[in-house]
């Protein structure tokens, strides 16, 4: 059984960005993170929102093996190298994984208003997945195949985190939604890449198929809750008001990106 406690959102990332579990089984915050927009009680209760993890021996099982041996073939290529990229939630350039699907150099830099609202927003998408990967408390694949994942150095984290669904998966498609509504001309790509940066986490060898397809529907309620929210409004039109400005293009190379997620 994994320890009661639970990444923000998948969140693969660094040992401070746990949420930690209270007495009364409410989650909290790491010391030093900034909240999300949504009050914690307010988050859509994935729990609720889906259905069991897929179960020993059943079809959608078979399907979630089948797809993580086909990702275990990308260890070492491109794809992989772009996984690895995508893991990172925290660092300087993280925001920046769907520049070259906006068309645009997002950093916090070039577009400080808009990186600080994705940021804020990996609070809200991440931990929309906490209840369920409470509940079900799912094994991850590296955990049953003993091979590599891309990020080493998170993998006594990752096995007291539920798999199911992928925080990753959610925050990565939460990004396209509100990206693609921002930059309605360029939708098809953004929400296509918020799906490959959910993908990225079973080319990492961290998540079932199913925990990322899942990952997308949770992040989907939480979109929709944003909508209500009147912080979040305000700090989107502030961002629109800095798109309307200059933008940078991409600092990174588009085309090996684009052949990396093609080859995936």
């Amino acid at each position: 059984m994994k320890i009661r406690a639970v990444s923000i959102g998948l969140l693969a990332l660094c040992s401070t960005a746990v949420v930690a579990e209270q007495a009364d089984t409410s989650p909290r915050l790491p010391p030093g993170m900034a909240p999300g927009y949504l009050a914690l009680d307010a988050v859509p209760d994935s729990a609720a929102l889906l259905p069991p993890a897929p179960a020993k021996g059943s079809g959608t099982e078979a399907r979630d093996k089948a797809a993580a041996k086909a990702a275990l073939a990308a260890h070492n290529t491109p794809r992989w190298t772009f996984a690895t990229s995508d893991a990172d939630l925290f660092g300087p350039k993280a925001t920046g994984a769907l520049s070259c699907a906006a068309g645009f150099e997002i950093s916090p830099q070039t577009t400080p208003k808009l990186d600080k609202l994705l940021r804020r927003t990996i609070i809200d998408f991440g931990f929309s997945t906490y209840r369920a990967k409470q509940k079900f408390n799912r094994d991850r694949p590296f955990e049953m195949n003993k091979r590599p994942i891309c990020t080493p150095d998170q993998d006594a984290m990752l096995r007291k985190d539920g798999s199911y669904p992928s925080g990753h998966s959610a925050i990565g498609f939460g990004w396209g939604l509100v990206l693609a509504g921002l930059v309605p001309e360029r939708a098809t790509q953004l929400v296509s890449r918020g799906r490959a940066f959910g993908e990225s986490r079973r080319f990492c060898n961290v998540h079932w198929q199913s925990d990322v397809e899942e990952g997308r529907v949770v992040a989907a309620a939480v979109y929709a809750r944003l909508q209500a929210d009147a912080a979040y409004q305000a700090d989107l039109a502030a961002v629109r008001d800095e798109l309307a400005g200059s933008r940078q293009p991409p600092a990174r190379d588009c085309a090996a990106e684009a052949s990396a997620l093609a080859s995936g």
